[in-house]
């Protein structure tokens, strides 16, 4: 079984709208796919499906071996302990230092301090950000803060880091800094990486899977894929 599969999704919303139309979709261990396609196409509601955000309609979302579409509203919090989560504003907690807001996510689980400790150090090693362990994220700019956010993502170890456009309030020097520190992950960590986004430049230079879905439709599905500018 593929580590991620959807199979025959469908999604109607609540106002009538159909955002994905018999959708499927196998996605192995340890790659890494771009999710592109223009604003309404249906790719942030497949990214949402994915840690459970939203349930299809009908079909199949299987994680990991576990159809999240089918798991109680009481147990998702399960499901999100083995993803990471990455969105385009960054999720800190203000009055937090760095350190903090990483180890934060694992303090929760009541590991022993020197467990936290040693897993929080490593997140913020993998992110380059060893230097700002004390600092607020105040006192960090936008792509270090991003990165962060990173950590906390990655610190529970999890097998799949899904983000949703984490590059969409960056500019684009910073933005590929971002980019080669989850490429470093995929290929450091072994995790398997699912990105939304709209950043054509950050999709053609990367030269990944690309998904593409127009109007609820797998539309393109390539190996080392292109954002082309002529349209997606």
């Amino acid at each position: 079984m593929q580590l991620i599969e959807l199979k025959n999704v469908y999604k109607r919303y609540p106002n009538g709208v159909t955002a994905l139309c018999d959708v499927n979709l196998e996605i192995s261990k340890g790659e890494f796919v771009f999710v592109i396609g223009s604003s309404g196409s249906g790719k942030s509601t497949l990214i949402k499906l994915l840690y459970r955000q939203e349930k299809p309609t009908r079909g199949e979302v299987y994680v990991g071996g576990v159809n999240v579409s089918k798991l109680r509203n009481g147990k998702v919090y399960k499901l999100r302990r083995k993803l990471g989560i990455v969105f385009q504003d960054y999720k800190l907690l203000p009055k937090l230092t760095v350190y903090e807001n990483v180890a934060f996510a694992l303090e929760v689980y009541g590991l022993k301090e020197s467990e936290v400790r040693k897993r929080t150090i490593k997140a913020i090693e993998q992110v380059g950000l060893k230097d700002k362990l004390r600092s607020y994220p105040d006192e960090l700019s936008g792509g270090e803060q991003q990165r962060v956010s990173i950590a906390r993502a990655i610190v529970n170890e999890p097998k799949v880091l899904i983000c949703d456009e984490p590059t969409g309030n960056l500019d684009p020097d910073t933005s590929m800094e971002v980019m080669k520190v989850i490429d470093g992950i995929n290929k450091d960590l072994g995790t398997t990486i699912i990105m939304a986004t709209h950043d054509k430049e950050i999709v053609n230079a990367m030269k990944k899977r690309v998904i593409v879905i127009e109007k609820g439709l797998v539309a393109k599905d390539s190996q080392k894929g292109k954002y082309k500018s002529e349209g997606i």
